[in-house]
This record gives structure tokens, sequence and C-alpha cells, in this order.
């Protein structure tokens, strides 16, 4: 297990070292610094999701799972077409990063641990409750940002598309200081937990013969996870399966149960696949494809792979 998060270890540095060096000509100050910002926003991007679905995933008792299913997705494209909606192409745009990474981080915090208190209680029926609910508000949230979109005028539609779809080319260095200590603080109560989720993958009723209080517990989790999925989908966009496929690895790599092992491995492997992909994207096919929707194909083949299997079992 060591050798193998060693040698994931290994990989991540080398990806690392390839986004900052490869094809880099000119002042190397500035080469370096802007690379340097870019690399710690996919790192931070990368350790949000994975840490997230983790949890989520060990919460739920169910490794298909992932913190989308809760409408996070959805959500955020209504919010960006309401807001194109009230302040038009023009106002969108010149709206000011800060407030609008905190006004979608509060939002989406808020619509989620508002589901997560009114849902939780004493059984796990509504857990699962919780995801059905989930996956009803998302279609409604689809459905309202449908009709938003039909009564916008086509200029500023375009003007929408452009954040409506996951880019790990652009996010803005801008909002680092904020992502990043939340996500810090956020990745390090997990790493502190590690050892009571272990206890809660086991299940509810043998976690509570075991002394632990689940109810607190559990909403701790969901609400660590309401605040790593916000960060990484107001910084980047929506991400569906990216988590799931990472996590999927991560299991298959590392086959254990224990926290610790799985985090590590999943932030290792999750780093390898944005800062590489995103190094190969750019240096090596000059940005002819987007990362994202590869990446998603990927996690929708994982996600379909995981979903026959269950089945053939």
């Amino acid at each position: 297990m060591v050798k193998k998060i060693a040698i994931l270890g290994l990989c991540a540095a080398l990806s690392i070292l390839a986004f900052m060096v490869v094809g880099a000509r000119g002042n190397w100050d500035f080469v370096l610094a802007f690379r340097g910002t870019k690399l710690i926003s996919l790192v931070i991007v990368a350790t949000a999701i994975s840490v997230s679905t983790i949890v989520f995933q060990t919460l739920t008792s169910n490794r298909i799972l992932t913190p989308s299913i809760m409408g996070f997705d959805a959500l955020y494209i209504l919010l960006q077409t309401v807001l194109v909606f009230a302040l038009g192409g023009f106002g969108f745009a010149s709206l000011a990063p800060e407030l609008k990474f905190s006004l979608e981080l509060f939002l989406l915090s808020a619509a989620s641990l508002a589901l997560f208190g009114s849902l939780i209680g004493q059984g796990t029926n509504d857990l699962f409750r919780m995801l059905l609910v989930g996956v009803v508000f998302g279609v409604l949230f689809r459905s309202l940002t449908g009709l938003l979109q039909r009564m916008i005028d086509p200029n500023e539609f375009s003007i929408l598309q452009g954040a409506l779809f996951a880019s790990f080319n652009n996010v803005d260095t801008k909002l680092l200081t904020l992502a990043a200590p939340l996500v810090i603080a956020c990745c390090a109560l997990a790493w502190h937990k590690r050892n009571v989720l272990d206890v809660m993958a086991l299940g509810r009723e043998q976690a509570i013969s075991l002394g632990l209080n689940y109810k607190r517990e559990l909403m701790m989790g969901l609400a660590l996870v309401t605040a790593l999925i916000a960060t990484s989908t107001a910084l980047v966009g929506p991400v569906a399966f990216f988590g799931l496929l990472v996590s999927a690895i991560s299991y298959e790599v590392i086959k254990t149960h224990h926290h610790g092992p799985i985090f590590l491995t999943s932030i290792l492997i999750s780093i390898i696949v944005l800062v590489g992909g995103q190094t190969i994207f750019e240096r090596v096919l000059g940005l002819g494809a987007t990362l994202s929707i590869v990446v998603e194909f990927l996690g929708g083949l994982v996600f379909l792979f995981l979903i026959l299997r269950r089945v053939r079992m």
C-alpha cells in the first residue's frame, strides 16, 4: 500500500513538473508565477472533488453516488441563468469575481444544508429520501433553467453558455484567497475524522452500537461535502462524473476501507488526471480539445460499468 501511494506521489510530482516547465519560453519569473497560480487552482479543485466524493460515498454507503446527485450541477446552472436573466450579458460579465464566487458558494451551501436539515432524521431511510429529493430538485432546476434560457436574448445566451460548462483552463486565480483556506480547513477536518468515517462505513446500526453519535457526525460530514463541492463548482463549473472516476480508481488501486490511505490516493490520482491532463491538452494538443469533456466521458463509462457490474452481481 505504501509503495503504491509512493508511486502515485511520484507520478503526481512529475505531472506538476511537466505542467510547470514543458513549453516554457521567455521570462522564467513570469512563467513560473503565472503557471504556479494556475497549478494551485487545479490542485485545489482536484483535492476538493476527490475528498468530497469519498466522504459522500461513505455517508451514503454507496460507491456509485456522487455529490452531483444532490442537484448541485442543476442548481449552479440555474443560478448562472438567473444572473444573466436579471443583470443582462454585460452586467453578468462585469460582475466582480469575488462577489460572484461568494454568492454562488452561499446559495449552493444554503440550499443543500436546508435540504439536509429538513430530511435527516433518526433512520437511514431519511438519507435515501434526501437523495431522491435531490434528483427531483435537479429535474425542477433544469426545467426552470430551460424556461429562463428561452426568454434570454440570443446574444446574452452566448455569454451564458461559457459559464455552463466546466473549464479547468480558465480558473480565476483571484478567487484562490477565498477558496484555498476553505478547502484546506475542510480537508484537515476530513483527515481528523478519518477514523470516524471508518466506523461510519460499517453502517448506522454498527456505528451507533460502537458509541458513535451517528446523526451529529452525519450532519458534519454532509456540511463538509457541501462546502467542498460548492467551492469546486463555483471555481470551475459543474463536474458530474470526475469524482466518481477518481474514487473508483482509488478503491481499485488501494483495496482498503481505511479512509487515510483512500484520501491520499484519491487526491494524488485526481492531481495526476487534472494536472497531467491539462498539460497534455495545453502543451501537446494546443487546446485542440477540452479536458472536462474527456473526463466526463470517461467518468460516464465508469458509472455505466459500475451499474452493470452491480446488476450482474
